[in-house]
């Protein structure tokens, strides 16, 4: 099947992240804080967003219990000093373990920075949820905070580290039928998750957006000429091709560049080998946001 991959280049950029191991004892429980917690993408309306990397075996975790990598990240304002982006980072992350994962029944969280550029104090926006009657103990090799609550207990490895990655890498495949749109996605999305280090947000996006906005307060509205219901109206303002119904978007985050690059092509192999997926883009500003460009046709020689 021959699927057309455009001359042209994904725009990522830097970003920080928390990387964590979340334990469980049962995995319907591990499932349900995995998903809740990375369940709103939000990164572009100024919060963050998560994903599940890989889910870990008992034989792996330090507790002996099932678990899962997730990744937590956020872009970095390059006007502000770097400590004012990690405090308000750890805040929000902060607000996603204790709402989403501190509330399920006998979890765990630890650390998995694999490089951390500094470290932050989970006592601070999280230990103290123990209301002062928290207390620390060396555990699994490890010191960890004791939050004591009512399905006792949480515990949290005490220092997490937050490292610099890559966010925004991503692709469009673009459909002429609408059973193109899931199949090919979810496709992708099982080449991808074999890349390790990396996650997709939004898994499989309908929405893709412009940093230009008549409604700014709002923050991105949608990519209006990539719209295939404005085709008509918008005339030669559309970039929509002849044939094209549908314009699905992955986005990738990833611990390295090399790995955001070997999800994308994995992602873009699958997608292009199902029937209905005509064409192959991605997302970009010109390079007006992000340090990194990533060209389909260097990643699909």
């Amino acid at each position: 099947m021959s699927v057309f991959i455009e001359d042209t280049f994904a725009e990522a950029f830097e970003g920080l992240y928390f990387r964590i191991l979340v334990t469980a004892d049962d995995m319907w429980t591990l499932r349900k804080a995995a998903e809740d917690s990375t369940a709103t993408p939000s990164t572009v309306i100024g919060r963050i967003e998560g994903g599940i990397e890989r889910w870990v075996a008992k034989s792996e975790t330090p507790d002996r219990r099932p678990g899962v990598i997730l990744q937590f990240w956020s872009g970095i304002d390059e006007r502000k000093p770097l400590n004012d982006v990690v405090r308000r980072f750890y805040r929000e992350f902060s607000y996603r373990v204790r709402q989403d994962i501190l509330v399920k029944p006998f979890t765990a969280v630890f650390d998995a920075c694999p490089n951390p550029v500094g470290k932050v104090d989970a006592m601070e926006f999280i230990g103290h949820c123990g209301d002062g009657y928290e207390w620390t103990e060396k555990l699994y090799g490890r010191e960890m905070i004791i939050i004591p609550i009512m399905v006792p207990d949480f515990k949290i490895e005490r220092y997490l580290g937050y490292g610099r990655g890559v966010m925004g890498g991503n692709f469009w495949y673009m459909c002429r039928t609408k059973e193109a749109v899931l199949k090919a996605g979810k496709r992708a999305l099982k080449a991808i998750s074999q890349v390790n280090g990396v996650i997709t947000p939004f898994d499989i996006c309908s929405a893709g957006s412009k940093p230009e906005t008549k409604f700014p307060y709002i923050g991105p509205t949608t990519n209006h000429p990539y719209c295939p219901s404005l085709k008509g109206r918008l005339g030669s303002e559309s970039r929509v091709p002849d044939g094209v119904r549908y314009i699905p978007e992955i986005v990738i985050n990833g611990l390295t560049l090399n790995s955001v690059k070997e999800a994308m092509r994995a992602g873009v192999k699958a997608a292009s080998s199902v029937e209905g997926v005509v064409r192959i883009s991605a997302g970009n500003y010109g390079g007006r946001l992000g340090k990194y460009r990533i060209y389909l046709r260097e990643l699909m020689p």
